[in-house]
């Protein structure tokens, strides 16, 4: 059994006979425990310790566990309704007023209830993330000197460089900082290349992420239409004259939610349509690492092409490896690197020298190429598992293009087939689908609905989740 069921199940059974004992009345050894419950040691260290955090139980070295005395005191309740007058207040001047809406970002956050296929999810299921690798890596950082000191706040040296040779081209270790994941690196550059109140031109579809980082900094989100072959460089060209943006946001490579990869003959003439517009690109190449393995050459990210400063590179090893991994990386040239550093500085100091030094632990050893070759076989195997249960079951839901990276398919609905319905009958039948609403910033040309294949448990779980969708289409057949 998964250690971390071993440890949710005990800590249920001994919160459950937690009556038996007076306050104060000492639970059974870990010894007794042990062999009363057929768990490991660590296992009845884990769920005592998750129970005093509880403040159920008193844990006393030496001694033992006791059940912990009962909290009497009600706390008391307080009036917070002048805070609707307060926030209010703060927009009432604002030209754009910052929106701080996660729910597009919690669809694929938040887990689904037990028994539920998480076709929505964003990260790998534990079964493909390398936990053995990430736990001694973990363990060999703790032990490197000065692992727990403060580290540079642009990051190690030997972790910028290792992203400096991933981007690859001309770019530095003086080029990178080290960010604490994507998510935090694209918040850092919006806010260094667009002030408040300005236009940001985005992909549509694209990450519901990104939206919410640029409403809630006040900025504009301007839809560019994209293709199979990524934005479309005309209209690109036209969103740069009509709004007078300085930055457009992109994800050149196996696009969220499309999977779509920016053609080759595009690719220089985004960044030149940027440059002669005086603006910034900012390049999210979160997904280079879930690449398939039929994917073949991958072009190179646009900053490793980009000798004049237009791009800004975000990438992260969160993606490949584990949500709790969050470390990334922002690459820049030019004076706008030390806007990024600044603004880097002010909100976050720096990012935790072990999760740094683990990380760098990770990728320098053998485990690291093993891991993605592994999970470059396995996303591809589960691609195809979907996509195959997806033309038989369900042919009238539409896929457009089949991507070899990443680990998701965008599927376009009928219109007879409502979004907003489907995705609640979906979860009604046990499965969890992303809606597509929350992926454009203007209103979508359809209905549509974003499936993962990357966390669930295999092609048993996929299989069985395409038959649930079938049977929440079914019922909303008139």
């Amino acid at each position: 059994m998964h250690e971390r069921s071993s440890v949710g199940e005990l800590a249920n059974s001994l919160r459950a006979e937690l009556n038996r004992y007076s306050p104060g009345g000492k639970l059974p050894s870990s010894r007794a425990l042990v062999e009363r419950y057929r768990v490991s040691p660590v296992t009845v260290t884990r769920a005592l310790a998750q129970l005093a955090a509880e403040g159920l139980v008193v844990t006393r070295p030496g001694a033992g566990a006791f059940r912990a005395e009962p909290r009497t005191r009600t706390p008391a309740v307080g009036d917070t309704s002048w805070q609707e007058v307060a926030l209010s207040a703060d927009t009432a001047t604002e030209l754009v007023p910052r929106a701080v809406d996660a729910s597009g970002v919690l669809v694929t956050l938040s887990a689904p209830p037990p028994g539920v296929v998480e076709f929505n999810g964003g990260y790998l299921h534990p079964s493909l993330q390398p936990e053995r690798a990430m736990a001694a890596a973990l363990a060999r950082a703790g032990r490197r000197p000065g692992a727990w000191g403060r580290p540079p706040t642009d990051g190690l040296p030997e972790l910028r460089e290792w992203f400096a040779r991933e981007i690859g081209g001309s770019v530095t270790a003086a080029d990178v900082l080290i960010t604490a994941g994507g998510q935090s690196a694209i918040t850092t550059a919006l806010r260094a290349l667009a002030p408040p109140g300005t236009h940001v031109l985005v992909e549509s579809p694209t990450y519901p992420g990104m939206l919410a980082v640029a409403r809630a900094a006040g900025l504009r989100p301007v839809p560019v239409p994209a293709d199979a072959d990524g934005v479309r460089p005309e209209l690109l060209e036209a969103a740069f004259r009509a709004t007078g943006a300085r930055v457009f946001v992109s994800q050149p490579l196996f696009q969220n939610p499309t999977g779509a990869v920016l053609a080759t003959e595009r690719r220089s003439e985004v960044v030149r349509i940027a440059r002669a517009a005086g603006a910034f690109v900012i390049e999210d190449d979160f997904a280079r690492r879930l690449v398939h393995e039929d994917a073949g050459p991958l072009p190179a990210p646009l900053a490793a092409e980009d000798p004049d400063g237009v791009v800004v590179h975000v990438c992260s090893l969160t993606k490949p490896t584990s949500p709790s991994l969050r470390v990334g990386a922002l690459a820049a040239r030019g004076p706008v690197l030390e806007r990024l550093r600044a603004i880097q500085v002010v909100d976050s100091f720096f990012v935790a020298r072990p999760l740094q030094e683990a990380a760098l632990e990770l990728v320098g050893s053998p485990a690291w190429s093993r891991h993605l070759r592994s999970v470059s076989q396995e996303l591809r195997n589960r691609r195809d598992t979907m996509a195959a249960a997806l033309a038989l079951h369900l042919p009238e839901l539409a896929l457009p293009h089949i991507p070899c990276g990443g680990y998701q398919l965008w599927l376009r609905l009928p219109d007879t087939l409502p979004e907003t319905a489907l995705v609640a009958g979906a979860l009604r039948a046990g499965v969890a689908v992303a809606p597509g609403r929350p992926y454009f910033c203007a209103e979508p040309p359809g209905g549509h609905i974003r499936l993962s294949f990357a966390g669930v448990a295999g092609p048993t779980e996929i299989a069985e989740g395409v038959r649930r969708l079938r049977t929440a289409v079914d019922e909303l057949r008139p």
